[in-house]
């Protein structure tokens, strides 16, 4: 399985007593079960080297959300999940095939219709170019992709018209890219393709939407940041006072006796 559907209020309260750690473990499983579409594997030290977790969490995780069988562990949920999905591609791959069986047998039909009137009532000359098996009728280019489990209908539909307005094919490739680019974002796909059709481009990728800031533009921005120089020179309040202590005049004689007088009593 691409993709499968994380319902997010169930996985919380399931990991709300878990530790990050042992959260991390158990979404690891849950990938390796829907990528793989079976049963974990028996043996816990190899799913706990696998999804980096100590013995001891793996095999608390193994016995809180899965049963084991001989098959190995089972989650119902999982196994849904993948039935369902199963289910969508056998219905699909049927409609694509009856929808290429009916082309087939229309097809036929109009060429032997036109054989059958040409040889009945003209004869084909030298300037005349017979009808052959090169000869097939036009048709549009189907579009063979299903839709993702994650997209509603109406956004599904509103891309589908995008892609074929701008002449573009729609293919797992691209479907795949678009992915992809919603996961830089940390969006949904169904969010990502919605943003793509409101800006009716041909192509959309994440850069566009939320540029990010190359370390040498980080870099240059710092380099363009002034520092005030600092000041090396003397302090102007201390110039002030040497110069003011200069124009000062003398205390008068009297004065100058009495300091002298309390300096020595002082003493």
């Amino acid at each position: 399985m691409h993709y499968y559907q994380h319902h997010i209020g169930d996985f919380i309260k399931a990991t709300a007593r878990l530790s990050d750690s042992q959260t991390m473990g158990y979404l690891r499983l849950l990938w390796m079960y829907y990528d793989s579409e079976k049963p974990l594997n028996r043996d816990v030290e190899v799913l706990a080297f696998q999804i980096g977790a100590t013995i001891e969490d793996t095999e608390l995780l193994l016995r809180s959300f899965f049963v084991l069988r001989e098959t190995g562990w089972h989650q119902t949920r999982c196994d849904n999940e993948i039935q369902e999905y199963r289910k969508f591609l056998d219905k699909k791959s049927n409609a694509g095939k009856a929808s290429a069986e009916r082309r087939k047998n229309n097809s036929s039909t109009d060429v032997q219709q036109v054989l059958n009137s040409s040889s009945t009532d003209e004869q084909l000359t030298t300037n005349q170019q017979p009808l052959t098996t090169n000869h097939k009728p036009k048709r549009e280019n189907a579009t063979v992709v299903a839709r993702p489990l994650d997209v509603s209908e109406q956004v599904w539909q509103d891309w589908l018209a995008l892609r074929k307005a701008k002449k573009s094919a729609v293919t797992q490739t691209v479907l795949d890219g678009a992915r992809k680019e919603a996961f830089k974002l940390d969006w949904p796909l169904e969010k990502f393709l919605a943003e793509w059709c409101t800006r009716g481009s041909q192509g959309l990728k994440a850069e566009w939407i939320a540029p990010k800031q190359t370390f040498a533009q980080q870099s240059a921005d710092v380099a363009r940041t002034t520092v005030p120089a600092r000041n090396t020179g003397p302090d102007p309040v201390l110039l002030q006072i040497a110069e003011d202590r200069k124009k000062a005049s003398p205390p008068p004689a009297n004065l100058r006796d009495l300091v002298a007088s309390m300096k020595g009593a002082l003493k």
